[in-house]
């Protein structure tokens, strides 16, 4: 039945400076025509940073940053916006782990691309898993940024976290889950 919901148009309500707000126009089956708001996006990316020391227990990088709209602390994943135009989507998570987390990955693997709110944005966030890494001078921009926590957690203790409710951003449960699990059936790389 989607197939036979077609997109008419949009109309510009904002034009901010990476995202923009659309009302757009769409036609129903039955030939009924209804409008939605729409945030359009240019996508964003995430990589959960896995790390093993010596006896080979996993551990990921997490930072902790200042949200606006929630006007909380937030711990998540080294995440980032798609904003530098026909950047290549693992040179973007690549900048991102740098400009967030200090970090470069030697191995970036692609985990799953996800809608992360489908009732009112376009954006598909890229979530990938970073491997062999080493340490790289941060660049950080913004206020934000610069007031950034880096925590070095154990996987476990970040699943509890998770479990336990202290982590509610969307990228990164979906991040910690995939990888504690491929971990768990040897799916990814060790020490």
């Amino acid at each position: 039945m989607t197939g036979e919901f077609s997109h008419l148009g949009d109309r510009l309500v904002h034009q901010g400076h990476v995202w923009h707000v659309a009302v757009g126009t769409f036609r129903a089956p039955d030939g009924r025509e209804f409008e939605r708001d729409i945030v359009r996006s240019p996508g964003a990316v995430a990589a959960v940073p896995l790390q093993f020391d010596a006896e080979g227990n996993a551990s990921v990088v997490l930072v902790r940053q200042y949200r606006p709209p929630y006007d909380r602390d937030v711990i998540e994943i080294p995440a980032g916006m798609r904003d530098v135009e026909g950047e290549p989507v693992a040179d973007t998570i690549a900048r991102e782990l740098v400009e967030e987390a200090g970090l470069r990955a030697g191995r970036l693997e692609p985990l799953v691309e996800f809608y992360p709110s489908a009732g009112m944005t376009d954006s598909v966030l890229h979530l990938y898993l970073a491997t062999d890494l080493t340490p790289a001078p941060r660049e950080l921009h913004g206020p934000e940024e610069e007031a950034m926590d880096v925590l070095h957690v154990p996987l476990g203790a970040a699943i509890d976290m998770v479990l336990r409710g202290e982590i509610h951003d969307a990228k990164t449960i979906i991040g910690l889950l995939l990888v504690e699990r491929r971990l768990r059936l040897g799916d990814a790389a060790g020490p």
